[in-house]
């Protein structure tokens, strides 16, 4: 056994502690509020371990993508601050399929869609990192606890509360005392001690409704009402000629629809260090009696997308085009190449609804996201953005489908882009 105090570089509490010396099962989950220290304190957990793993059998992390894997785990893992001259043996490139830590290969996987599955059949494995767990899909989370038959094989977890629903809860931690091989450790801010009093109650009045319960009170509770009941035109809406300095223009989201409206929204980065929905195309057919055709569509993106977007525009182009890939005849036409029209290449869009519209609350609880004027359909549409009770009752986050286009493309822009925006923000927004 490593000792412990070759690995802390950073003051724990005392659960925080006990957490590292107990999480000796074959699954072992920490789950709580955003800010409690659980990822940080499961990965102490976790170099300990890989320090004295199996020797057979392979070694995973698992994220949502690999790309959140590198943002929220090896960037901590390689933190000097936190793991002093461990933080030197490790090696990860962003994307890359496997990384070294303490000298032990580890496969990277991200496990966005049930398809993830089988990436993991017929592997022996010796030890399991798994990033938010709740947004895995459970048949890969059952493949994986099937994949763990090294003697001393063991799991490391961590969430944030879900829909009580949630297979995570219903089928494990609701029958923890049935799991001898399982450990639950729950978390709230008051139990970082690296946290101070002041930012605690900071985040207390930013979130309110289902995401204070879930993030601020660490409460597994089902979705009701609102989905952005934090909403408030006062405080995120501005006039365009009022908008800040823009650093860069991260890209355009569009939503495209034939039955209801088609929507692009700018996306730019403040030099304030928050995110500006800067601009909104609308093409609705109900509104024009008219039902455009993809190429009519295209087209009207093509003039749109020269326009000016903010009151300065230093030259500045979108650097990144994201589209709804349902849209795949659109997409095309925005890729010819016509006189006067000049192609537009898009790449597809993270459609994960239930990720996206907890990282859209999060920046707007954080006041990381503010609105202009000009984007009339967001502005319209976030008020009456309702859950589904039917499907929230089956376990499933999901909104009502109905006068979402612009939020849509919003949320696509957005997550999509998450890696080119998240470390630049004021404060991290959904910090573990």
């Amino acid at each position: 056994m490593v000792p412990l105090g070759s690995f802390v570089r950073s003051p724990f509490s005392g659960k925080q502690l006990r957490s590292i010396r107990d999480c000796t099962a074959s699954v072992n989950i920490w789950d709580g509020s955003i800010r409690a220290g659980k990822t940080l304190v499961s990965l102490f957990a976790w170099m300990i371990f890989i320090a004295d793993a199996p020797p057979t059998g392979e070694v995973v992390m698992i994220g949502r993508t690999r790309e959140s894997i590198a943002r929220n785990i090896f960037g901590v893992l390689q933190d000097r601050t936190l793991f002093g001259d461990l933080a030197d043996q490790v090696v990860y490139t962003p994307g890359a399929p496997t990384g070294y830590i303490l000298g032990r290969r580890v496969h990277v996987i991200g496990a966005s869609d049930v398809k993830a599955e089988k990436t993991i059949r017929g592997m022996t494995v010796a030890g399991a990192y798994v990033d938010e767990v709740t947004v895995i899909p459970e048949e890969f989370f059952t493949q994986l606890l099937g994949r763990m038959s090294v003697k001393g094989a063991r799991l490391f977890g961590t969430t944030n509360p879900d829909n009580p629903a949630h297979w995570l809860k219903r089928k494990f931690l609701d029958r923890i005392a049935e799991l001898p091989d399982w450990r639950y450790f729950q978390f709230r801010m008051t139990d970082n001690p690296s946290l101070t009093p002041e930012f605690i109650a900071a985040k207390h009045r930013e979130f309110t409704g289902l995401w204070f319960r879930r993030f601020i009170l660490g409460e597994w509770v089902a979705a009701e009402g609102a989905v952005y009941d934090m909403w408030d035109p006062d405080r995120h809406v501005i006039r365009f000629d009022a908008m800040p300095p823009i650093r860069r223009f991260l890209g355009v989201g569009i939503d495209y629809g034939t039955n209801h409206a088609t929507s692009a929204i700018a996306l730019g980065l403040g030099y304030d260090r928050r995110l500006y929905l800067m601009d909104e195309l609308r093409i609705d057919a109900a509104q024009s009696q008219h039902r455009f055709t993809d190429s009519e569509q295209a087209r009207l993106v093509k003039q749109w997308l020269p326009k000016p977007h903010m009151p300065e525009e230093y030259g500045l182009k979108p650097e990144w085009m994201i589209a709804d890939q349902a849209g795949a005849s659109f997409r095309e036409e925005l890729s010819r190449d016509r006189p006067g029209e000049p192609p537009v290449h898009t790449h597809a869009a993270d459609k994960d609804v239930k990720y996206g519209i907890s990282t859209i609350a999060s920046l707007l609880g954080d006041d990381n996201l503010r609105v202009s004027d000009r984007c009339q359909g967001f502005i319209t549409e976030a008020p009456g953005y309702s859950w589904d009770p039917k499907r929230v009752q089956a376990g499933h986050d999901e909104p009502i489908k109905v006068a979402d286009d612009s939020l849509d493309a919003c949320r696509y822009v957005v997550t999509t882009l998450e890696h080119q925006w998240r470390s630049e923000l004021r404060t991290l927004t959904l910090s573990r």
